[in-house]
């Protein structure tokens, strides 16, 4: 079953001849950027959109990929979009159109008409406006049109030897903030901060909530026990308030996909 889904992807990605890949250094695009160079070769071009609300370490590990890849690429940097300012619930549509339509104004510039985004079959499943913006900029979403799961994307990449298979999924920092609440830049900086700081402790796939002075830390039950421990408590109580929190608490319903919508 999963080699006749990345068959059927293979032969997909042939019938489009160049492509321009929306790239993140997530799992999804990760394993879509791959399976394109090895079909399309040289006839790809990985586009990069850095936000203030993109993760910087996440960007390094990005360039680190490009590089082995050897495909061509490029960088956007752009600035905070003023109308997701006060996350609407909306903003990530408004992010999405603004920064596909980005990415679709630089690939054409170089000649290239495809434009794919690594949404899979299970994006479907949350809330995302961000979809909506794809579909009317006519981004192809390639693993979604094959009907490829995370399962799929996690075990392919395994196979393929992509170091990134069992990444633990990162959105932006845009959603750490709950709509409606001011996004200040510096607020973004803190987030990272306390999120780079808890994943060095072991903690992968953690998430801080910021409600302006209370973080507000989702992390996998799993790593309760460890988390738990009073002097870690304190040393992450110390931290996370140095950074620039007042409050800090732990969500007891551990980390979940999409806990602020």
């Amino acid at each position: 079953m999963l080699k006749q889904k990345y068959d059927n992807l293979v032969s997909y990605l042939k019938n489009l001849g160049s492509v321009a890949v929306a790239f993140s250094g997530g799992v999804d695009s990760t394993l879509l950027l791959k399976v394109c160079r090895d079909v399309l070769k040289e006839n790809v071009l990985a586009i990069m959109v850095i936000a203030p609300y993109t993760p910087k370490w996440e960007v390094e590990e990005a360039k680190v990929l490009l590089k082995e890849f050897g495909v061509k690429y490029k960088f956007i940097q752009v600035e905070m979009i003023e109308e997701i300012r006060f996350s609407p619930r909306e903003r990530c549509y408004i992010c999405k159109n603004a920064i596909f339509t980005k990415i679709k104004e630089e690939a054409k510039a170089q000649g290239i008409h495809n434009v794919l985004d690594g949404t899979n079959l299970d994006d479907t499943k949350d809330y995302r406006p961000g979809l909506k913006a794809l579909k009317e900029l006519n981004i192809i979403s390639p693993l979604l049109a094959n009907e490829i799961t995370k399962a799929d994307i996690r075990n392919l990449s395994k196979e393929l030897n992509l170091k990134t298979w069992n990444k633990p999924a990162y959105a932006c920092l845009l959603s750490r903030i709950p709509y409606g609440q001011e996004v200040i830049e510096s607020e973004l900086e803190r987030i990272e901060a306390a999120e780079v700081y808890l994943m060095g402790l072991g903690f992968s796939g953690v998430r801080v909530r910021s409600h302006e002075d209370l973080a507000r830390i989702e992390l996998p039950k799993k790593y309760f026990v460890d988390i738990l421990n009073e002097k870690i408590l304190e040393e992450i109580l110390m931290k996370l308030k140095k950074i620039g929190f007042k409050y800090v608490t732990l969500d007891l319903e551990g980390y979940k996909m999409g806990s602020l919508n």
